[in-house]
Formats: structure tokens, C-alpha cells, sequence
């Protein structure tokens, strides 16, 4: 199934190959899960020029020290608004539109319309591609679709899922399986926690025989206290652990294992050797030149930062985000609803304050093994005299701390769309020390940055829809807005943001992903054609309301340029390019091409349309 990509002859592979290996430097891909740009205090400086967060006290100077040594991206978003389908616009470097991956739900590489990924072809010119962590993509092999078998580009392939069921890691959310009622199934779901001295404390969360007796719960209680566990009030997932103390150091964590595997492998150069998960791997060959895929799972729930971090937090006083429950009145439908069920308001004073104060620390105790795991790396190339590159993205997306009312992600705001980028190089040439980007990226840049890097034709990975990093830091802004879309809690939405406005919309009337329940493309134009009402806009005057808390979208005045927005989102979205497939069959799927070109980069929007700026917060 993997013929219809071989567009060149064998020998010109080898010859390409051979090029890509004289100019190729060693490549570390850090990618950390739900981390604010703003718990990095070079993001800051470079931003309000102030170390601190809006919120208060941040702490990161491995980060730091990285961005000192490389050049700072601000101004990075992602292209959809969770973890998969933003961490799939990464690896196939297109947006969700085009490659049909929107939400939660596995992909794979059998249908016509299906996508290549960065490791595939870096391993086609030369490099040897590694995975330690948080993969989270969702492509999958088509033949092992239902067994969640990997496809094979990445080697080792050391997930955070295999390394959380091992002693290494200090926290492991089990969901055992076994027969009830005469059916093979998951029994519930558990959590177990680890300690220092070995010991070990579990206790179901749910049973599917509803079967937790008072002492299980007694148990339960006392660990929670023990280890001061904070949970979430959210409608959607009431027992998300947002606050507490790991039962560990930070070594002994699951993102500790994470590097520890990393470590392992640099180490065992051109060697067979035992990883951490107690299968054989091998290290790396020093004549071929790494792609390594770092994928830290911090600061994602749960939030449970080691005694010494935490410590170092401890008295800290945040200022919460202002939020009035008026914000929530201005929004419609979905939108209320996703933001109803995320709820951070209703959360006293003192647990705000540990939430904040909790995830911040966590935050700093991955700065703690993101600067481990870079040493590890840097010692690697110095030894063998190769040339590196390290691209550090803050987040697959972002986070909220109170901002709309929310301790969440989902949602098409700056806290969830909004991230930032830091590349550095062994080469000053290519990437200027020191240097501050506010040029806008998006996060289908990698794809092209690292075939950039490494000599490889970008064309060689059809329909790319980035622009390679180097490429904008040597021409300056290569867009006028950003956008992205998910499928996934409350339906399907997407984003425009440019420097004054932010967009949001429904796209499609279903609920669910094609498939399930209606046919791919059914009602293609529904996003477009559908009463203004039905489609749940959200538009924020950036001019006026930066922290976007009074929508706009249906005031009167604004009537014509939510018009104007809808009209383009709706017609990058849904008519240039979109593909719509049915992942559960093998090749089953529609393109619509209706709007060709709208997404040209440019955002032209009508003068006489836009409002004179009035700040309406006081009505809040």
C-alpha cells in the first residue's frame, strides 16, 4: 500500500539519500502536552518583558537557556484543539481539513486520500527515526487498524503507555480487562500510585459492577489526602486530577522515564541493550544521522509535580483571570455548553490557587528533564562530531487556568490556540542565537523545517501545507491569519485568528465523525448555508478585548464581518481540499474542492465592515 508514494526511480533514492546524509544534522523533536507558553520565563521577558506570568511565578531555565541559544518563536498555533489531531497536523504536516483527521478516532495509511508522516521520509533519505514518549498521533497500521498497531516508522518505539505499566513511572491509569456478566471487557478503571520505598497504592475509580465497598473508598481517601489530590468540578470529566504532589522525584515520574529511555538509547551506540519498558532494543548507528521524536507528557493530567518542585512553589500567590458568568451568556449552543462543561469558576479560592500554583510546578519539573534529556543529546553529537538541531515546542496546544471560566483545553480561544516554538542549531548560520520571532507559525511548519534541515525535497511529501522555519525567519511573515478544526466534545469547530479578530464556527451539523451516522461529505455546505444562529460563532475584537470575554459575533454591528469571517473559514474549510474518510473501512472517503484556492494566506478584509474599536468589558 505504500507503492502509490515512490515517485523516483531506486537509484535517484540512493543518490538523494547519500546527499541528505554529508549536509544532515541530528534532529530532537521535544514535544511537551498542554503547556501554556507562559510558564516559560524567556516567553515572557520576550512578550510583557517580565519573567513572571500575568498569573505569577514561573520558573524554567533550561528552557531558557535553550532560547538563548537558539531563536524564539512567539507567536506559534496549533492547527486543532487537542492533543491527536494537532499532534497529526505535526506528523503529516497538513491541516485537519486535508488530511481528514480531526479528532480522537485512529487513521491509517491504506486509503487513497491517506497522508505520509515525517519519520517515514526521513527514514526514506538516511535518518534512523526513534520514539520515546507521548506518540499520539493515531495512525495507525491498517492491518493491525484494530489492534492499535503502530506503523513502523519509529525505532524504538517507546511509548508513555508502555513505560506507565512499568516500576519506572510513579502513576499509571489502569483499565484492566476481564469477564463480567459472561463478556470479555474492561472492569473499570483504577489508579495506582508508586512510592519512593516501593510501595504501592491502587483503588478502583469506577467498576463496571458498580461494586466499590466502603473500605475501598476509605482507602481511596486516604490517599487522596496523603498526596493532596486536587480534582476537576468539570461536567465532562469529574475526576481529572489538576492538583497534587507526585509520590516521587521528578526522575521517578512517567516523564522521568521518558528520558531515562532517551538516555538509554544515546548511550548504547551501535549496541543491542535492555530498555526501560525490559524489551531488546538497539542503539543508535553513529554513520546515520537521528530524527528522534521526544514526546513529554507534562504538564497533562494528572497534574502531580515532585515534593522538591512543588516545594519550590509552596506560599506562591497567583492572580486568578478575571471571569463573570456574562461571558458565558454571549456564547450559544455548543460553545456554552463545551465551556459549561469545563467549568473552573465554581472552584474556591484556595483550590484555584493550588491548581495554578500545582501545574506551574509541574511545568518546572519538566523544564528540570527537558534540560537532561537536551544535554543527553548535545553530549551524543559532540562525541560522535555531528552537527544538531533541536526544535522545543511548548505544547501541543495550550491551557486554561481560569481564563473564560475554564481549567480545560477544547475551546477556540488564545489560551488553547496559542503556543510557542524555540529552534536551535549547532549551526548560528542557520538559526541566530538569541534571536526573538514575532512572525506567525503554525505547527504544519515542522514537516518542511525538517526536510529543510536535512536537504530533502519537500515534494517527496505531497500536499504539505506549511512553510519551513527557515524559510521565515529569512522573508519575514508568511501569513495573515492561522486556522484549525476538531471533531471531538461538543461537535466540530474551527478557527481564523488574525491580529485584531478571532473566528469560531460549527462546520459540520453532526455530532459524531464520518461514518458514524451519516456519510462523508453528506451536507458538505452546511457550515456555509445554515441560519448564522445554528452555527454557534464566536468573534472576539482583539482591539478592545484581548483576553477575549465578550463575543461579538451576533452584535449587530459586527453583523458583516462575522459574515465576512464565516464566509472564508467556512470555504477554506469545507471547500479547498477537505477530506472527509471513514477510517474504520480501508478506503472509503470524499474530497471537496468547491472553494479551490481559498486559503490563500491573505486576509483582505473590507474596510468599510470592520467597527470602530469600543471596549464593551465594562458590561461584563
Amino acid at each position: 500500500m505504500m507503492k502509490r508514494y515512490i515517485l523516483i526511480s531506486s537509484m535517484t533514492v540512493l543518490v538523494c539519500t547519500a546527499v541528505a546524509k554529508a549536509a544532515a544534522p541530528n534532529i530532537l523533536w521535544i514535544i511537551t502536552d498542554d503547556q501554556r507558553s507562559d510558564s516559560l520565563a524567556c516567553w515572557n521577558e520576550a512578550v510583557t518583558g517580565k519573567s513572571e506570568s500575568e498569573l505569577g511565578y514561573v520558573e524554567s531555565p533550561n528552557i531558557d537557556r535553550l532560547a538563548a541559544e537558539g531563536t524564539l518563536f512567539t507567536q506559534a498555533w496549533c492547527n486543532s484543539l487537542a492533543c491527536a489531531p494537532s499532534r497529526s497536523s505535526m506528523h503529516t504536516g497538513k491541516y485537519p481539513h486535508r488530511s481528514g483527521m480531526y479528532g480522537f478516532r485512529k487513521a491509517h495509511q491504506a486509503a487513497d486520500c491517506a497522508s505520509r508522516v515525517i519519520p517515514e521520509v526521513m527514514n526514506e533519505y538516511g535518518y534512523q527515526s526513534s520514539m520515546f514518549g507521548k506518540p499520539g498521533y493515531y495512525i495507525f497500521d491498517w492491518e493491525g487498524y484494530h489492534q492499535w498497531a503502530p506503523l513502523g516508522n519509529y525505532h524504538p518505539w517507546i511509548t508513555n503507555n508502555d513505560l506507565q505499566k512499568t516500576d519506572a513511572s510513579s502513576f499509571w491509569f489502569n483499565k484492566p480487562w476481564g469477564n463480567y456478566n459472561g463478556k470479555g471487557m474492561v472492569l473499570g478503571s483504577e489508579e495506582v500510585f508508586r512510592f519512593e520505598n516501593g510501595r504501592v497504592e491502587r483503588f478502583w475509580k469506577k467498576r463496571a459492577d458498580r461494586n466499590i465497598t466502603a473500605e475501598e473508598k476509605a482507602h481511596r481517601k486516604t490517599v487522596e489526602e496523603e498526596l493532596d489530590i486536587l480534582r476537576s468540578y468539570t461536567r465532562s470529566n469529574p475526576d481529572l486530577i489538576i492538583g497534587g504532589v507526585a509520590p516521587r522525584s521528578a526522575e521517578g515520574t512517567l516523564d522521568g522515564a521518558i528520558v531515562q529511555a532517551l538516555e538509554n538509547y544515546l548511550s548504547q551506540v551501535g549496541k543491542e541493550y535492555t530498555a526501560v519498558t525490559g524489551k531488546i532494543e538497539r542503539g543508535p548507528e553513529p554513520d546515520k544521522p537521528l530524527f528522534i521524536n521526544l514526546g513529554f507528557v507534562f504538564p497533562h493530567t494528572p497534574v502531580l509535580p515532585s515534593k522538591e518542585f512543588r516545594d519550590r512553589f509552596a506560599g506562591k500567590t497567583y492572580t486568578v483571570p478575571e471571569y463573570s458568568e456574562k461571558e458565558a451568556e454571549l456564547l450559544t449552543g455548543s460553545i456554552r455548553d463545551l465551556r459549561n462543561d469545563m467549568d473552573f469558576s465554581k472552584m474556591t479560592d484556595a483550590e484555584k490557587q493550588q491548581a495554578i500554583r500545582d501545574y506551574y510546578a509541574y511545568c518546572a519539573m519538566g523544564d528540570h528533564l527537558i534540560g537532561r534529556a537536551v544535554d543527553a543529546f548535545k553530549a551524543y553529537c559532540e562525541k560522535q562530531q555531528q552537527e544538531w538541531l533541536i526544535v522545543y515546542v511548548c505544547g501541543d496546544h495550550g491551557w486554561h487556568l481560569g481564563e473564560q471560566g475554564i481549567e480545560a483545553k477544547f475551546g477556540p480561544w488564545f489560551q488553547t490556540t496559542h503556543d510557542s516554538v524555540i529552534v536551535a542549531s549547532s549551526d548560528k548560520r542557520k538559526i541566530p542565537a538569541g534571536k526573538v520571532s514575532n512572525d506567525w507559525i503554525e505547527y504544519v511548519d515542522f514537516a518542511p523545517t525538517f526536510y529543510d534541515a536535512a536537504g530533502i525535497d519537500p515534494s517527496v511529501h505531497p500536499g504539505l501545507d506549511g512553510v519551513s522555519l527557515f524559510q521565515t525567519l529569512e522573508k519575514g511573515p508568511q501569513r495573515d491569519y492561522v486556522i484549525g478544526e476538531m471533531n471531538q466534545v461538543r461537535g466540530d469547530r474551527a478557527y481564523l485568528r488574525c491580529g485584531d479578530f478571532a473566528f469560531a464556527m460549527r462546520m459540520r451539523p453532526f455530532w459524531t465523525k464520518p461514518g458514524e451516522g451519516y456519510e462523508p461529505g453528506e451536507k458538505i455546505r452546511w457550515g456555509l448555508d445554515a441560519p448564522p444562529e445554528e452555527v454557534d460563532m464566536t468573534l472576539y475584537d482583539l482591539r478592545v478585548d484581548p483576553k477575549e470575554r465578550v463575543n461579538v459575533a451576533y452584535a449587530e454591528e459586527y453583523a458583516e464581518l462575522a459574515a465576512f469571517f464565516r464566509n472564508k473559514l467556512g470555504r477554506i474549510i469545507l471547500g479547498d481540499g477537505r477530506v472527509e474518510c471513514d477510517w474504520t473501512k480501508e478506503n472509503k472517503f470524499t474530497v471537496h474542492n468547491f472553494a479551490k484556492g481559498a486559503h490563500d494566506r491573505k486576509l483582505e478584509i473590507p474596510k468599510e465592515i470592520i467597527p470602530k474599536p469600543v471596549s464593551r468589558i465594562d458590561k461584563l
